[in-house]
Order: C-alpha cells, then structure tokens, then sequence
C-alpha cells in the first residue's frame, strides 16, 4: 500500500466569474509597485493589505468590482487540499491511503467545507479546528485575460491557517512513501520550519514533493528579494520533486532570465523540478536520481481552447488547475512506485499532471465533484490517450 501525507494550504474558495481584469472598476485596485497590496492577474494578495492598499473594505471593494451578484460557487480550495483530492479521486481503486493535514477554523465556512469534504475520497482524520475564523480565498476569475486562455487573481484570508505548524504532523504524516507540502507560503509557521520538515522526512527515508504558491509575505516583506522555500538552498536538495509555476520559480530564485532561473536550480542541487507556465509549454528536469534523466518541454493540452471555441458552454474556470496538475503528477508517481520501477518517470509524471490540470478548465473552481467514484479518472484518462496521441 502506497501511503501518501499532504499538509500544507487547504480553505474555501468564493469564486466570482466573468469579471473583466481589463475594467475601470479593476483597474483602479491593481497594483503599481510589487508588494503594494494591490491585484495582480494570476498573483495573490492578502485581504488586509488591499484594504490598505485601497482605502476601502474588501466589501466596497467586491460591490465596486464585481456590482451586487453573488459569489457564483463556493468550492474547496488551497495547493495541499485540493491536490490531495485530485490524487485521492485518480487513486480511488488502487489500495493507496491518501490523508490531508490542515486547519480550518470553528465557524460556518468550516461546517460548509466538511460537508463536501465527506463526499470525497480523502482521509481528513487529521484536520484540525483551530480559532475562529477557516482560511478563506477570494477568486476574481477573467476567462477571456491573456487572449481568451483565462486568469485568477487571489484575494487571501489566511485565518487557522496562521496556527498550525509542525506540531500537527504526527505519526501518521511521518509514516509515508511521500509526504507533499502544498501552499506553505500561506501556512507561515509550516513554511518557516520547510526545511527542518525536509530533513526529518529525507531521514525517515520518504519521498518529498513540495508545490509552491505566489508568497505575498515574502513580496511584502522585500519586493527585491528572493522568496525562501524555508532556508532555500538547504531545502533543494531534499526535496525530490519541486513544482512551481513560471512566477513562483522566478522569485524563488531570484532570477528574471528564464535560462538563469532553471540554471539556479540545478546547480542548487534540486533533484527534479517542473515549471508549469499557464498556456505555454511545462519544462521538465531531473539530475537523475528518484527520476530517469530528463531535461525537456511538454506542450498543454492544446485542443482544450478548440473545445471551448466550438462548444463555450464546456468552459469552467481555470481556478485550480495547478493543483490539479500536482494531484495528477502525485497519482503517476504512487501508480509507478506501485509498479515498483527502479526510476521513475518524470515524463510520465508531467503528462498526468497535465491533463488532470486540464481538465480542470472544465468545471468551474478546484475541486471536482464526481457523479460516481471513478468518473474523474475515466475522464482524465480519456484526456491522457488523447495527450500521448497528439505528441506521436
């Protein structure tokens, strides 16, 4: 049995669709300086610091930008939560015991949220209720930003999520195959002690993922310096598969120079790392350890905007797409090790994350919710035949 621990950012999600990024109404809340507290299209802010940043309350703010309509769907959210049910639902007749360590807070959003966490496939005995207040995000989601590909902005609340730490991960987090971190930018006491949870995993022997999220802390705190994963040099080395997206990869390392910011890594001793970036083709690279040696690009699943062209009521949102694609790739490494390969296959990896991030685009929020345990993989399967079709 293959047993896999998440821990790290798991809330709520308020998504508003259909909101033009491009608006007189947006406009006036967009950032001019990094760290300022103002919206950035695909980055995360802080509800507070907008607040500042503006002036106004979060519900001016949301009446000025988004006029009077409800939230349009309120779904399960964060990097951690949402890709350990994507794995959870890609695994569901495999005898892999999938288990989510995180908090919410004693409060309605929690009581919603468990609701739907029990129609799931997902262990969440050690979710803890913490404070008062469940961490909670507000997504603004423009479908036709960046040429019709679509694009997030994130206002955070980060609430329980403040008071958990290490304290939390007991036995059962520690014995695993793999033990991920998910978000622990927006979990601030997990992603001080990153790297000593590393350590102590790389010593029991576990393999490690960690998938970051745009780190409005660290942005804050100084603009003109690198994001810390922990004490980042210290952290790549034990970490055996690190994904970020093109921005998070950017400052992490500190670099502009795409070249110059894989080269960071490398020679930082990251043993394998993936950088989605939106629409444009994922890189791959491993030095050849856990994984076969790989450094190579992965095309998206383009026909998916061909799909929505001919048929627009088929698009969702692309809330969730990177998480989704660290559940997919979480799911192909516990099928290989099942396999028991020697060397596992960062191709292989990568392809499940893509098309588990794609399919994402089809529903509206992170986390789906499936008419019948086994219908997501169904799905997603039909997507990767037609994937590895297009790439021959």
């Amino acid at each position: 049995m293959i047993k896999i621990a998440f821990t790290g950012c798991g809330l709520g999600d308020f998504i508003y669709k259909n909101i033009d990024f491009n608006s007189a109404a947006f406009q006036k809340y967009v950032s001019i300086v990094p760290g300022d507290g103002g919206l950035v299209p695909g980055q995360l802010v802080f509800t507070e610091e907008l607040e500042k940043f503006s002036g106004k309350s979060i519900t001016k703010i949301l009446n000025d930008i988004c006029g009077l309509k409800v939230y349009d769907a309120f779904n399960i959210g964060g990097p951690a939560l949402v890709s350990a049910i994507c794995a959870a639902q890609i695994l569901f007749n495999s005898e892999a015991q999938i288990r989510y360590f995180g908090a919410f807070g004693n409060d309605k959003k929690a009581k919603a949220l468990l609701g739907l966490l029990e129609k799931l496939p997902l262990n969440i005995d050690n979710l803890s209720l913490l404070g008062d207040a469940t961490p909670y995000t507000t997504v603004l989601s423009d479908p036709n930003y960046n040429q019709g590909r679509g694009e997030r902005t994130f206002i955070n609340n980060i609430g329980a999520a403040g008071l958990f730490d290490k304290s939390f991960l007991n036995t059962d987090f520690w014995n695993s195959n793999i033990v991920v971190f998910g978000g622990t930018a927006i979990v601030p006491q997990l992603h001080s002690q990153l790297t000593e949870l590393l350590a102590l995993a790389k010593n029991k022997g576990v393999f490690t993922l960690v998938n970051t999220v745009f780190d409005f802390i660290s942005e804050k705190k100084n603009p003109d310096s690198p994001w810390p994963l922990g004490d980042t040099l210290k952290s790549l080395p034990l970490i055996d598969l690190l994904i970020m997206d093109y921005e998070e990869a950017k400052r992490i390392s500190g670099q502009e120079d795409f070249k110059m910011i894989t080269e960071f890594y490398k020679k930082n001793g990251a043993n394998a790392f993936i950088i989605t970036h939106g629409s444009e083709p994922t890189y791959i690279y491993s030095s050849g350890k856990k994984f076969e040696n790989v450094e190579t690009l992965l095309p998206v699943c383009n026909w998916i905007s061909e799909d929505f062209e001919r048929n627009p009521a088929l698009k969702g949102d692309t809330t969730g797409c990177g998480d989704n694609f660290v559940g997919g790739a979480i799911a192909s490494i516990a099928m290989q090790m099942n396999d028991q390969n020697n060397k596992l296959s960062l191709i292989e990896t990568a392809v499940w994350g893509t098309v588990s991030g794609g399919f994402a685009c089809y529903y509206t929020g992170g986390t789906y919710f499936e008419k019948y345990w086994g219908e997501k993989l169904e799905k997603i399967s039909e997507m990767y035949v037609r994937y590895n079709n297009n790439l021959k």
